[in-house]
């Protein structure tokens, strides 16, 4: 998971979208955390969290009645590319192609609490609907009592058919595309603001027996308030944008 930073014109900073590493160099994020047309003009994204768990704290330790187990340092690293979606338009009520990548200044170092998420290439993975399934979805976004938490939350949210979605966001004039992914429609769970291009994740086993997981979609938009029931979150569902995310990817 990564906490993307903006820096404010008051040289005042701070966390307003999410993210996830697919790589020592890049982020996966949504178009509209780099041009959303709610997002002021005068913020710049500057650079990206790895490694956080509690943000009031500079080092998370958590104590089993034993013995106390701390994580490393979190780091923060400058963001030297911004790539948003070319056909991603910041005032189409539909949000299609809200996806991006946020490409670092510098190498990141995996450890035990730095790691890569996987990306649906192999073609069983890619032709996964997901539908019925709870798939996974964390971030530090608002909750029901702050506008942002600071100990990253996850939930585990239903995956609703593309015929229930659209039948459900017609009511907003909305359409969603095939490049789309609803899930959630439970009373107050959800994700919300501030979790925006944060990933929805599922494990998978590979041929291997490896258990590892992957990125399934990207925090696009949902219902205001959120976790309205009935109303599920739509994500950016990311195996249609796998070639597109390898085509931006360099050394």
């Amino acid at each position: 998971m990564a906490l993307v930073e903006y820096e404010k014109p008051n040289r005042q900073r701070g966390f307003y979208c999410g993210g996830v590493l697919i790589s020592k160099r890049y982020v996966l994020t949504a178009s509209h955390c780099i041009k959303g047309k709610d997002l002021p003009k005068t913020w710049r994204l500057v650079s990206v969290r790895l490694g956080e768990y509690d943000t009031d704290t500079d080092r998370d330790c958590v104590n089993n009645g034993f013995t106390t187990e701390c994580s490393e340092p979190t780091i923060d690293i400058a963001v030297e590319d911004r790539i948003p979606h070319e056909k991603y338009n910041p005032f189409d009520t539909n949000q299609a192609y809200d996806i991006a990548l946020l490409r670092l200044s510098r190498d990141v170092k995996f450890t035990d609490f730095i790691k890569p998420i996987c990306l649906p290439i192999a073609e069983e993975e890619r032709n996964k609907t997901y539908t019925g399934n709870r798939l996974t979805v964390a971030g530090w976004g608002k909750t029901e009592t702050r506008s942002e938490s600071n100990i990253k939350l996850k939930l585990q949210v239903p995956v609703k058919s593309h015929e229930t979605c659209n039948n459900i966001y017609r009511a907003a004039r909305v359409a969603l595309g095939t490049n789309q992914l609803c899930a959630g429609g439970e009373k107050g769970k959800d994700s919300c603001r501030g979790d925006s291009g944060g990933p929805l994740m599922t494990i998978a086993t590979d041929k291997t027996g490896e258990v590892n997981w992957y990125a399934a979609g990207v925090v696009s938009f949902g219902p205001s308030p959120c976790g309205m029931e009935g109303w599920p979150g739509v994500y950016t569902r990311v195996s249609p944008f796998v070639p597109w995310i390898i085509s931006k990817l360099k050394p």
